[in-house]
């Protein structure tokens, strides 16, 4: 262990291309220009929270105070893991993993972006991927849930692809109007039968205890 105060940092996720880890200072500068570069065209948001529309400065400074909050803020009870997604060492988006209650509901939900050079090339996929084989495979999940405004179907495309189920509609209203959004569920059984590439999980012994109050093998 390298980090003994906030063993998070140790934590990595691989794909053959790419990999998930807990960002620095340094590099939520480097994400912070890569989102500001450009996420989505100038009249969709994807967000339900619409930071990535935000003038400079309020833009970077929200951008790692939300990074410094979920470090602060984190409770076995109440967790929010946004990993860097780096590609040949360049950091090109991020993918979060969620819950509240995990020890009893074994429940999480996943939030993710990807800078518009990257996106249609499959690695929104794969970066979902190693976030669920952390939850499932690492963690003891039995339910993943997400969900996307009807009109991103990029989004809904990689949630299909990993073989969620949708469940049911939902609203929100990041900009003062109303839209509806699809919730998809993926479950521990399904996500067995996924075809994905292969995942390493690095660093994971040295923090469960952040994740889980639920000792491993307990029913």
């Amino acid at each position: 262990m390298t980090h003994p105060l906030w063993p998070l940092f140790d934590l990595r996720l691989r794909t053959p291309r790419l990999e998930l880890r807990l960002p620095t200072d340094d590099d939520l500068v480097q994400l912070a220009a890569v989102a500001k570069a450009g996420i989505h065209p100038p009249d969709e948001m994807p967000f339900a929270v619409p930071w990535s529309i935000l003038p400079t400065p309020d833009f970077e400074r929200n951008f790692v105070r939300f990074h410094w909050g979920l470090r602060a803020g984190w409770s076995v009870e109440d967790w929010g893991l946004d990993l860097g997604v780096f590609l040949d060492g360049r950091p090109i988006g991020v993918q979060g993993l969620y819950a509240r209650g995990f020890s009893v509901l074994r429940t999480v939900h996943t939030g993710s972006w990807l800078g518009a050079p990257y996106q249609r090339r499959g690695l929104g996929t794969d970066m979902r991927a190693a976030i669920l084989s952390l939850a499932f495979d690492g963690l003891g999940a039995e339910v993943a849930e997400t969900e996307a405004f009807l009109d991103n179907a990029a989004s809904a495309g990689v949630s299909r692809r990993l073989a969620y189920e949708d469940d049911g509609l939902g609203r929100r209203a990041p900009q003062g109007i109303a839209r509806d959004v699809r919730r998809f569920r993926l479950t521990a059984e399904r996500w067995r039968t996924v075809e994905h590439p292969e995942i390493q999980i690095v660093g994971l012994e040295g923090c469960r205890e952040l994740f889980d109050r639920r000792p491993p093998g307990a029913p």
